[in-house]
């Protein structure tokens, strides 16, 4: 989170954080275990009122940030999402409405999302074997007024809720995007399993979808450095609430370590506690720093801001890990029990850390740019 934010960013933050607690709770959370929702449609509605969903779209279009940075400021949305394990479609529908508001069109599609009373969900990813980041093969092609899709998205967040699909596939000219109602004929959407207690994630598929030609969002075949931006939008919003889940947890196991007394003295006058400590200490402020760098980043369509998400996704999704589960160590035998509030916050960044592609797979991302540097 920003280390100084501006007295208007400060309030928006605290706004969202005070919302979080009173209509997120964690008594909340465990409700909705299995609602198939995860989320309700009027809590999102009132959060989108806050400014959840307008913070990437124009003002001419019906949006408008809080610093004149819309990235940056979605970023204390994201921080607060992750410290509450709040529910929501924060990531997918924010990603769909700046996808909306770049391309032009779909005007009342895009006012749904900015007001809350519709959801959207972006559809890129697919199952095994085309699951590796940037790797997909729906294919769309353009006949004539229609355009037809075929293929399988795995995960599509929050499908289920989802009244448009942003479907991202192959034409023989490139990438193409298509906005896709959840209605049309050849559409189905299948429940996954989720270990994050209040997110949902669906295989869609689409088998011989028909749709306008006025559906397809962008330009024909010339779609790919938009993908590129939706992904580094998707990510900073994912590395911040990894960020604001782990600085939870650690405050909580602090917290924790000085309460709990062995031997008449509390767990955090042990040195080797103090050493864990430290290393969790480290990997947590690094978090916030690299997290909010790439946000600068994107924010300002830095040549470097491709390297730099992912260079926050691999160390914040490796460490955030190595974070949580020293925390459950930490509590002993109570951090591994459901009645404790722990879990959630591993849940979240287990979950968020495989999204938009896995610590391994950035890594790789991270080579690839470097030799493509180096070749220019």
């Amino acid at each position: 989170m920003l280390l100084e934010p501006s007295a208007d960013q400060e309030f928006f933050r605290e706004t969202t954080a005070r919302f979080l607690a009173e209509f997120a709770p964690v008594d909340e959370l465990r409700r909705r275990r299995d609602d198939p929702a995860g989320f309700d449609h009027d809590y999102w509605k009132r959060g989108a009122e806050l400014g959840w969903t307008s913070l990437l779209v124009s003002k001419d279009n019906g949006g408008g940030s809080i610093s004149g940075q819309g990235v940056v400021d979605l970023t204390l949305i994201a921080h607060e999402f992750g410290h509450a394990a709040a529910p929501g479609p924060l990531v997918t529908t924010n990603v769909v409405a700046a996808a909306l508001n770049s391309a032009g069109g779909h005007d009342e599609v895009l006012a749904g999302l900015i007001s809350g009373t519709s959801v959207a969900s972006w559809c890129v990813t697919e199952p095994p074997p085309n699951d590796g980041l940037g790797a997909f093969t729906s294919k769309v092609r353009v006949d004539d007024d229609e355009v037809l899709l075929d293929g399988v998205k795995q995960p599509v967040e929050s499908g289920g809720e989802a009244d448009h699909f942003l479907v991202t596939g192959c034409t023989e000219d490139g990438v193409t995007q298509v906005l896709v109602p959840v209605s049309a004929p050849g559409v189905s959407v299948e429940a996954m399993h989720s270990v994050d207690l209040t997110r949902r994630f669906s295989t869609v598929q689409f088998d011989g979808v028909r749709v306008p030609r006025s559906a397809i969002v962008g330009e024909v075949g010339r779609s790919a450095a938009s993908v590129e931006r939706q992904l580094q939008l998707a990510l900073v919003m994912l590395n911040a609430e990894m960020v604001g889940a782990m600085q939870h947890a650690f405050d909580m196991t602090v917290e924790w370590a000085f309460d709990r007394y062995t031997f008449g003295r509390p767990l955090a006058s042990y040195q080797a506690l103090k050493h864990r400590f430290a290393d969790m200490k480290m990997w947590l402020e690094a978090s916030h720093a690299i997290s909010d760098s790439a946000a600068f980043a994107v924010q300002a369509s830095a040549p470097d801001a491709p390297e730099l998400v992912s260079v926050a996704k691999a160390y914040i999704g490796h460490y955030g890990g190595e974070l949580l589960q020293d925390c459950v160590q930490i509590h002993g035998g109570i951090g591994l029990t459901f009645e404790h509030d722990l879990h959630l916050f591993l849940r979240r960044v287990t979950v968020d850390r495989a999204l938009f592609g896995t610590p391994a797979e950035h890594r790789q991302r991270i080579t690839a740019i470097a030799e493509e540097g180096q070749h220019a």
